[in-house]
């Protein structure tokens, strides 16, 4: 097989595979083309794309990418950055995203675990509704307060890992 027989399979087994982790994210709740985006940022050699280069890859508007865009970005899934001097904008997916993402839920676990500690007070504590909210509040302090430990296990994971 020839070089570029082998690269040219390459890519369509990428590109199969990043439709299929774009299925993934829509089984998870995340809209087709949000989904659809970051996939091909996150299987994109590099993890950094402008909208024309998202939208070429995925033969599509650049009107939908820049929906996708913005969905992405509001939720912390992909950063903005711009070169010094340039206009363009280059939509970038990390290594370290996920313990970005789930870092950054803590003040939001915090809210539920405020919101069913109120709930508790309000529909009192021996009440079917109120075991429903203790329990939640306890999940949701439990959650927080093992956060910092586990992010510094895997941190020293990561490190152990790539020592090697």
């Amino acid at each position: 097989m020839t070089r570029a027989g082998s690269d040219e399979q390459r890519a369509t087994a990428v590109e199969r595979y990043r439709e299929r982790l774009a299925s993934m994210f829509m089984s998870l709740g995340i809209q087709r083309m949000p989904s659809r985006v970051f996939a091909a940022l996150f299987v994109d050699e590099s993890g950094r794309m402008t909208a024309g280069e998202i939208a070429a890859a995925l033969q599509v508007s650049a009107a939908a990418v820049s929906g996708a865009i913005r969905y992405l970005t509001g939720v912390g899934m992909v950063l903005r950055e711009r070169d010094p001097g340039s206009r363009r904008d280059h939509y970038v997916v990390t290594n370290t995203l996920w313990q970005q993402a789930i870092a950054a839920r803590e003040p939001t676990m915090k809210r539920m675990e405020d919101a069913m500690r109120e709930g508790v007070q309000l529909v009192g504590p021996d009440s079917r509704a109120g075991r429903r909210a203790t329990e939640t509040a306890d999940f949701f302090e439990f959650l927080r307060s093992e956060m910092a430990g586990l992010m510094k296990r895997w941190e020293e994971h990561r490190a152990a890992l790539h020592s090697t």
